[in-house]
């Protein structure tokens, strides 16, 4: 399994190599498609995973609409296509940290009130990450759509409400590590997500695309932590 892990990486890596030019980006892609089916593969062959037809079925459920999205979507709204899945990636990584905290015995990092430490700050991060990720793409979705006006959305005291914001996130984060209570964990998932909105709203709609790619390392950092 840490093989087939090591050479999903690799695929991964090479995918990334590949995605850079017009003329290697088919490669680029298989080399994606390559690198995913082994790394969930390996996660399905390994013996603390379970319920395989439950989530084979959950994986066919997503790629087909995955697939009905990719087939409909017009070249000229990848954009905010890549937007819309950044999004869920920060989604997943916040759900994932909320299974974590009301389940940490299913993820061998300690009991209800009892979770290791280093465990706390990985899922404290995820859910932090995972959140601004979220709340942030799904604005970047709507300007880039034209749902939401890609104007610029400013108003007075707007840097002092966002290092506010950071501010408590950052004392919430202290707090969980010491309390491990699952009011301060919502209420840092409710910081963190109204962050991820306030950081783009003042961002106008031709630069987008730079904030997209600022995302897509948010979403990389918020999976890598969770």
């Amino acid at each position: 399994v840490p093989l087939f892990y090591l050479l999903a990486a690799v695929c991964f890596i090479l995918a990334l190599k590949g995605l850079a030019s017009p003329a290697t980006s088919r490669r680029g892609n298989l080399l994606g498609i390559a690198g995913m089916i082994l790394a969930v593969g390996s996660t399905l062959m390994m013996p603390t995973t379970h319920h395989h037809i439950f989530l084979i079925g959950l994986i066919i459920a997503g790629g087909i609409v995955g697939t009905f999205i990719a087939l409909k979507i017009n070249m000229t709204a990848i954009p905010q296509l890549v937007a819309a899945f950044h999004s869920l990636v920060g989604m997943g990584a916040v759900l994932v940290a909320f299974c974590a905290f009301l389940s940490p015995a299913s993820f061998h990092i300690g009991s209800p009130g009892d979770i290791a430490t280093a465990s706390l700050i990985e899922m404290s991060l995820g859910l932090i990450i995972g959140a601004i990720t979220f709340s942030g793409s799904v604005i970047a979705f709507l300007k880039l759509q034209g749902i939401m006006t890609g104007i610029p959305i400013r108003f007075a005291g707007q840097g002092i409400l966002n290092s506010s914001i950071g501010l408590v996130i950052l004392v919430l984060f202290v707090l969980f590590l010491n309390h491990q209570t699952f009011p301060i964990f919502c209420t840092l998932a409710a910081c963190s997500f109204l962050i991820g909105i306030l950081l783009i709203i003042p961002i106008g709609g031709a630069d987008m695309p730079v904030v997209i790619s600022m995302l897509n390392s948010y979403s990389g950092w918020a999976a890598a932590g969770i």
